[in-house]
């Protein structure tokens, strides 16, 4: 019998530093998997091109945090392949609605063009998904959610796994045993993702980038 995925259950995972999987979206089944090689978004790390910082300046755009969490949750689940069955989209609700659950939104003309989602534990950030409607929307959702975290003092940005768009972004491999050190001094402080408020004025972040580059 499969165990529930719980909220508990899933905050426990995190802290110990596994999380879940689907094979597909209409797999009944979850899967712990805990990588070799753990991706992270360094925070004070993040690239940002040329093209990205002129669409920032541009500011086409707006960033939220926590206005559609279900909406970027179901824009991650939509594309041909994907892990966010219907047991996890249960279970990221449950979380978002006890506070775990966190998105960051990108709008243009009032409609949600990306995104990404993740789970907040202790001064940890654990990214699941991000998904893009329009060009550089989900870099755009990293860059504002990369320096908010910052700024609210998480020390740990997980992305699970790396991939070509990821290491554009600064996202780097560490060795399991080096992630499970950088969790375990994450999980022994505290960062509150509501404090400071969410500031979505780009000129913040690309004078902070220029200051750490």
């Amino acid at each position: 019998m499969t165990t529930p995925l719980t909220p508990a259950l899933l905050l426990q995972a995190y802290a110990s530093g596994v999380f879940p999987m689907s094979e597909h979206r209409d797999d009944p089944e979850v899967f712990w998997v805990d990588p070799h090689q753990r991706g992270i978004l360094p925070l004070d790390g993040f690239h940002i091109s040329r093209s990205l910082a002129r669409r920032m300046r541009q500011a086409r755009y707006q960033a939220t945090l926590n206005r559609d969490f279900e909406a970027v949750l179901r824009g991650c689940a939509d594309r041909t392949e994907t892990w966010i069955s219907p047991p996890i989209h249960r279970s990221y609700m449950a979380l978002h609605q006890r506070g775990y659950g966190h998105s960051l939104e990108i709008w243009q003309e009032n409609q949600l063009v990306g995104g990404v989602y993740g789970v907040a534990l202790g001064a940890a950030f654990f990214g699941e998904s991000m998904f893009s409607r329009r060009t550089d929307a989900s870099k755009l959702a990293l860059a504002h959610l990369t320096h908010h975290l910052a700024r609210c003092g998480f020390t740990l940005f997980d992305t699970q796994f790396i991939t070509p768009h990821l290491g554009s972004l600064g996202a780097r491999e560490i060795p399991r045993a080096q992630y499970r050190a950088l969790l375990h001094e994450a999980m022994e402080n505290e960062a509150d993702i509501t404090n400071p408020p969410f500031d979505p004025d780009p000129r913040q972040i690309l004078q902070r980038n220029t200051q750490i580059s």
